[in-house]
């Protein structure tokens, strides 16, 4: 009972978490709402888009009349002036209309920032409201399902067992060993092995975090990893005498992958330097780490 007890408390934790990063980061679509000639406009904005196609940027139609949307875009972190272009009727294989204008497709780490304006009579909304900062999109190269979704399964699988472990540190259960090896084992294969192989197939480069990069997603990983493998090292494979040491390192590695896991993904993540494309750099070959 105490373990089935441990296991729904590390599961309401690990779905708090889920809901804070889908809620947080930059890859994340833009939502909100504005009131336009007297309605409602609720909107979830694109910010992360393939490669295989210029990103859609979908409004849903309100049923004003003389209604007209613009979208106004730019390479991020660049001297470009602002292209406008018009939102055009559309309706989705349910019948639900909407306005969609397409942004222009950039190569894989290639930013696009951009804002959305809208009229309707004498009422005129802009998203984001002027002084906020700007939409920035970023463009990748799509990554094959056989590979994401393990990475993604085994990254969720070792936050959850990691989290786990910790409370089993903290209420002294005889499972925590255990756990502290499989969520390491987790963390390599799903973190270590896999997340790099999908950073090859999003933005070309297996690794751009520590010691090549700033990527903080990369980041994260490695303290994460780090942390639990010298938590493994050191509590062995055998219960101690002193326990009460193993406990504690146990829970200063599942703490260090809460507060690292708190930081939104994709944070800093690779960026495409439109000044060295501008110059006649290869694409690949211009890709750093940026915002």
């Amino acid at each position: 009972m105490k373990k089935f007890a441990l296991w729904c408390l590390a599961l309401m934790i690990m779905i708090s978490a889920i809901i804070y990063q889908r809620t947080t980061g930059p890859t994340y679509p833009y939502r909100g709402e504005v009131q336009l000639a007297g309605k409602t406009l609720k909107y979830k904005l694109l910010r992360s888009h393939e490669t295989t196609q210029g990103a859609p940027i979908s409004l849903p139609d309100l049923g004003l009349p003389s209604v007209t949307a613009t979208l106004n875009h730019k390479r991020y972190k660049t001297a470009d002036e602002y292209t406008a272009i018009t939102f055009e009727p559309a309706s989705s294989e349910s019948g639900e209309k909407s306005w969609v204008a397409s942004l222009p497709v950039q190569p894989a780490a290639g930013k696009m920032e951009y804002f959305v304006e809208v009229v309707s009579g004498d009422s005129k909304v802009r998203i984001p409201e002027l002084g906020e900062e700007n939409i920035i999109l970023r463009y990748k190269d799509p990554v094959p399902s056989w590979i994401l979704w393990p990475h993604i399964f085994l990254m969720f699988f070792s936050v959850l067992f990691g989290m786990r472990t910790g409370l089993a540190a903290i209420f002294n259960s005889d499972d925590m060993r255990k756990l502290a090896f499989i969520t390491l084992g987790g963390m390599t294969l799903g973190g270590m092995i896999l997340g790099p192989i999908v950073q090859k197939f999003a933005f070309g480069e297996y690794w751009t975090g520590f010691p090549f990069g700033g990527d903080l997603t990369d980041n994260k990983m490695l303290i994460m990893w780090v942390s639990w493998l010298a938590a493994a090292a050191m509590i062995g494979t055998r219960p101690k005498k002193k326990e009460g040491i193993s406990r504690a390192v146990v829970l200063a590695a599942a703490l260090v992958m809460s507060a690292v896991y708190a930081i939104p993904h994709s944070m800093r993540g690779s960026e495409l330097d439109y000044s060295k494309v501008d110059q006649g750099v290869d694409p690949a070959e211009a890709i750093g780490t940026g915002d």
